[in-house]
C-alpha cells in the first residue's frame, strides 16, 4: 500500500459551499483519500512514504472536463471562424477521414498534456479509433470516460455498433479502474430511431451510459421539430435514451418543456461556453437549469472549436457568460461556477471525484497562490474562478499518483509529443500549410 500526505494547505474541498480549511492536510492510501481536514484533526500516527509541502498553495478537486474530443488537438486552429455546419461538413469531416490510429493516438496525448498541465485530472471523450485513445489514458495516468462516436446515418453505422461493444469489452475498468466507458451516439440528427435502439441495447447489455450531443444549435432544433414534430430533447425522451444515464452535451436550444425533461430524467448537462460562442451556437439557460435542480458541468468541447483544453478558462466563461446573457451579475457566483467544474463534472460522470472526501478517488491539484494576480487573499475561490490561470498549476494528482510535480510532467515526454503531433499534422494537411 502506497501513502501520501499533503501538508500545510489551504484547502477547497467543494463538499460543503464556501468551506475553506486553513492548514488543511490530506491522507492517501494507494488511490483513495483516507482523511481531507485541519492538520489538528489528522490521525496523529499516520505515516506517509512521501509528503508534499503544500505551503503557499490551494488544494482542491481536479477539473472534470465532461465533454471533449481529444484527437482535434491535431485540428486546432485548422478551420476557425465558420459556422457549426459548415465547420463540420466542409473541413473537419474531410480531414478527420484521414485520420490513423496513430494519429490518434499522438492527438489524445497532447490532450492529456494539455490537461494535466492546466490541472484537469478527468475527461470525458467521444471520437473513434477509441483503442488507441485508451492506450493513451492508460500511459499517462489520467482518469476518463470513453466512448466511440456513432453516426447512424454513416456508411459505418453498423460497425461502428461492433466497436463500441468490443471496446467497452477490452477498455471499461481497466486502467486499474480509471478508464470507464460510455456508448456514444452522436446526435439526435445524425441517429435515427431505429439506430438508437441498437445503440441503447448496447448500453443495456453492459450498464452503460450515454455520451450524445444534443440541441446545439437552432438548425437542429429546427431540423428535428421538421422531421419529428418534436424538440430534439422530446425526440431522444420518446425514444427512450433519457431513461438511461445520460451525459447530454451542449443544451443550448431548450424550452421549458425540454427543461422539465432533462431534470425529471436526471440527465447530466455537459456546458461547453467558449466552442458555442466560438461557433456562434447560442448561450445555454445555464442559470436556469441549476435553479431547477439539473446537474450542469462543464467541458471544453474539442480544441478544434475553442481552442484549448483550459478548464480554468472555460470554467470564468461559463460565470461570465451566464451574468452577460441574463442581466444579472449574481447568477453562477464562484462557488457555483467552481462546482460545476469540479464536483458537479463528478456527479455528471457517475464517478467519485470532485470532491476531497474520505472514501473518494485522489484526484487532486495543487495552485500556487504566491502570483501577484492572486493577492490580496480576499477571496480564494473568487481568486480560482476569476483570476487563477492554467500556468498556476504546481501539482496535479490522479488515482493517488503524482503525475505532475514543480510544473514537471512525470508520466509524459513533453518534446515527444509535440514532434510526434507536428509529423501527423503535415502528414494529414501537407508540409507547405503547416
Amino acid at each position: 500500500m502506497s501513502r501520501l500526505k499533503i501538508t500545510n494547505a489551504v484547502i477547497i474541498p467543494m463538499t460543503e459551499e464556501n468551506l475553506i480549511i486553513n492548514g488543511g492536510e490530506i491522507h492517501i492510501e494507494d488511490s483513495i483519500i483516507v482523511f481531507a481536514g485541519a492538520s489538528g484533526d489528522a490521525p496523529q500516527n499516520w505515516l506517509a512514504e512521501d509528503t508534499i509541502d503544500a505551503g503557499g498553495m490551494v488544494a482542491m478537486p481536479g477539473f472534470v472536463n465532461c465533454h471533449t474530443h481529444a484527437a482535434m488537438t491535431l485540428l486546432r486552429s485548422y478551420a476557425d471562424d465558420l459556422p457549426l455546419m459548415q465547420w463540420l461538413e466542409q473541413r473537419i469531416w474531410p480531414l478527420e477521414e484521414k485520420l490513423t490510429g496513430e494519429d490518434v493516438y499522438w492527438g489524445t496525448m497532447l490532450c492529456v498534456l494539455e490537461l494535466l498541465k492546466s490541472g484537469t485530472t478527468c475527461f470525458a471523450d467521444m471520437y473513434f479509433f477509441m483503442d488507441d485513445v485508451a492506450r493513451a489514458v492508460e500511459k499517462c495516468g489520467i482518469r476518463a470516460s470513453l466512448s466511440r462516436g456513432m453516426v447512424g446515418v454513416n456508411p459505418n453505422a453498423q460497425s461502428a455498433l461492433v466497436e463500441t461493444e468490443q471496446f467497452i469489452q477490452k477498455w471499461n475498468g481497466a486502467a486499474d479502474g480509471r478508464i470507464n466507458t460510455m456508448v456514444g451516439p452522436h446526435a439526435p440528427y445524425t441517429c435515427p430511431p431505429d439506430y438508437l435502439k441498437k445503440v441503447l441495447a448496447i448500453a443495456e447489455k453492459y450498464s452503460t451510459g450515454v455520451h450524445i450531443h444534443l440541441a446545439e444549435t437552432r438548425v437542429e432544433f429546427d431540423d428535428i421539430k421538421k422531421q419529428y414534430r418534436n424538440t430534439p430533447t422530446e425526440y431522444l425522451n420518446d425514444c427512450g435514451v433519457l431513461d438511461y444515464k445520460v451525459l447530454a452535451a451542449h443544451c443550448v436550444h431548450v424550452t421549458e418543456n425540454d427543461l422539465k425533461i432533462l431534470q425529471e430524467k436526471n440527465v447530466g448537462v455537459a456546458h461547453n461556453p467558449e466552442s458555442n460562442m466560438k461557433l456562434a451556437s447560442g448561450i445555454a439557460p445555464v442559470a436556469q437549469m441549476l435553479a431547477q435542480g439539473i446537474t450542469v458541468g462543464i467541458g471544453t468541447d474539442g480544441a478544434a472549436s475553442n481552442n484549448n483544453l483550459d478548464m480554468l478558462e472555460e470554467m470564468r466563461s461559463a460565470a461570465l457568460l451566464q451574468k452577460v446573457s441574463t442581466g444579472d451579475p449574481t447568477v453562477i457566483p464562484s462557488y457555483q461556477a467552481l462546482e460545476m467544474a469540479t464536483a458537479n463534472g463528478g456527479r455528471v460522470l457517475g464517478l467519485d471525484i470532485g470532491m476531497l472526501r474520505q472514501g473518494y478517488k485522489a484526484d487532486i491539484i495543487l495552485i500556487d497562490f504566491e502570483k501577484p494576480h492572486l493577492y490580496p487573499k480576499h477571496d480564494l475561490i473568487a481568486h480560482t474562478v476569476y483570476a487563477a490561470q492554467s500556468s498556476d498549476v504546481d501539482t496535479v494528482i490522479v488515482d493517488g499518483a503524482v503525475l505532475m510535480r514543480n510544473r514537471k510532467l512525470l508520466t509524459i515526454d513533453e518534446r515527444e509529443v509535440l514532434e510526434n503531433v507536428q509529423k501527423c499534422a503535415k502528414r494529414m494537411v501537407g508540409e507547405k500549410t503547416i
